[in-house]
């Protein structure tokens, strides 16, 4: 055994999960806003207030196919004196006894006050026998939906399809969105073989960074995968400089805990790494680390598949929240249990499970029985994770829980 071999490890003071994702958000900041059309603006965050410039519809508008009338003339038979339609609007004041023909969206006329459905008229020619109508039946009126100046959309708002039709209602055809994260996610060990191609003696696939990098996406970032670093400072350090050249933020994942092959943050430290945060009191996820170079933030993840996609979601999903203009705040629900869990020990704990909707709209969790760190099948099968307070005691089947949503539940 070599003397470096028979000296004990150094101790590392563990931060709580809070005070961890605490300091490494100090770090990071709002990204600089762009201005992008709306065809180009799907899923992206808004860094501005949308306001609507007018009334819309900017008229009253028929909501039917149908005829426009005096309501005080009917019921009668009229005259039919002329046309709306859609973007070709009737000229003049519709006269008493006089009726137009309009369609659905069409302006009504100036002196109309209602409208009647063509299926509840008879017409002959140009005469036209109507029913009683109320004033106002079937008019949409100048600034139903919203009026001009009205808040439509607040900065911070993601936007999907809906909201960039609102935008567009309001006749918008670009908007100010924040720019997207570039992460750079470097992942290091000679045990790991790419996908698609056969692995060596003792490899298994790299699975982790491709799970990191999806959820990265989904959560408003642009990534880049650098290729596989083999264990080696030198090698981690080069591709670590790399990314952080193009990124705003850089994930490295694996060789991040104290065994004789973690090169992760000895590569980084050629690089001018201060740590944030050395490790998380956390299960799964104990390795997790933060820290900051001249170049840049770096997130250092486990090796392990479900502790780097646990901390992914503790920890990498605030910080990109944070650049896209958001307070990185984790958002938990509560459920209840399915079952009973035993007591917790020191280390906040998040189980893999699944919450179900009951008939009472009330959430159930179910946590999975093999909660090992190596698992992606579970992961994979989980829609949330329940979180347990260090030392939490043992709880019965029935009592509440904090969950965080991994996916929609039903």
């Amino acid at each position: 055994m070599s003397q470096a071999e028979g000296q004990a490890k150094p101790q590392i003071r563990q931060m709580t999960v809070a005070s961890a994702r605490a300091a490494m958000l100090t770090a990071v900041a709002p990204l600089p806003a762009e201005s992008v059309p709306l065809e180009k603006a799907r899923d992206r965050v808004l860094a501005e207030t949308v306001t609507a410039a007018c009334d819309t519809p900017p008229f009253d508008a028929s909501a039917m196919d149908g005829y426009a009338l005096r309501s005080g003339d009917a019921p009668a038979t009229l005259v039919l004196v002329g046309e709306s339609a859609a973007g070709h609007g009737f000229e003049g004041t519709l006269a008493p006894a006089g009726t137009v023909r309009v369609s659905t969206g069409a302006p009504v006329p100036a002196g109309a006050d209602t409208v009647v459905i063509q299926e509840d008229v008879t017409r002959d020619g140009d005469l036209v026998t109507v029913p009683a109508v109320p004033p106002g039946a079937n008019i949409r009126r100048r600034g139903c939906d919203f009026r001009a100046g009205a808040v439509l959309l607040d900065v911070g708002r993601r936007l999907d399809g809906m909201t960039l039709a609102l935008a567009a209602a309001a006749g918008r055809g670009d908007l100010l969105v924040r720019c997207c994260p570039r992460i750079a996610l470097l992942t290091s060990g000679d045990e790991l073989a790419v996908p698609g191609h056969a692995p060596g003696p003792g490899q298994i696939f790299d699975s982790t960074s491709y799970g990191i990098a999806a959820l990265a996406r989904d959560w408003g970032a642009k990534v880049q995968r650098l290729a596989i670093a083999r264990d080696d400072v030198g090698a981690i350090s080069a591709a670590a400089a790399r990314g952080l050249s193009e990124s705003d933020l850089l994930v490295v994942v694996g060789g991040a805990s104290v065994g004789d092959h973690d090169h992760a943050r000895p590569a980084l430290e050629r690089l001018g790494l201060k740590l944030t945060c050395a490790s998380v009191a956390v299960r799964p996820g104990k390795p997790t680390w933060f820290g900051v170079t001249p170049q840049g933030a770096v997130l250092g993840l486990p090796g392990n598949p479900a502790s780097a996609l646990v901390c992914a979601h503790l920890f990498l999903k605030p910080l990109i929240d944070a650049m896209l203009g958001g307070d990185g705040a984790v958002a938990a629900v509560r459920a209840r249990l399915l079952h009973p869990l035993r007591a917790n020990g020191p280390r906040e704990h998040y189980l893999r499970g699944e919450v179900t909707l009951a008939g009472s709209g009330q959430c159930g969790v179910r946590t999975f029985g093999n909660q090992d760190s190596s698992l992606l099948s579970v992961f994979a099968a989980a829609n949330a994770l329940v979180r347990l307070e260090p030392n939490a005691p043992a709880l019965d089947e029935g009592e509440l829980v904090d969950v965080l949503p991994l996916r929609p539940w039903a």
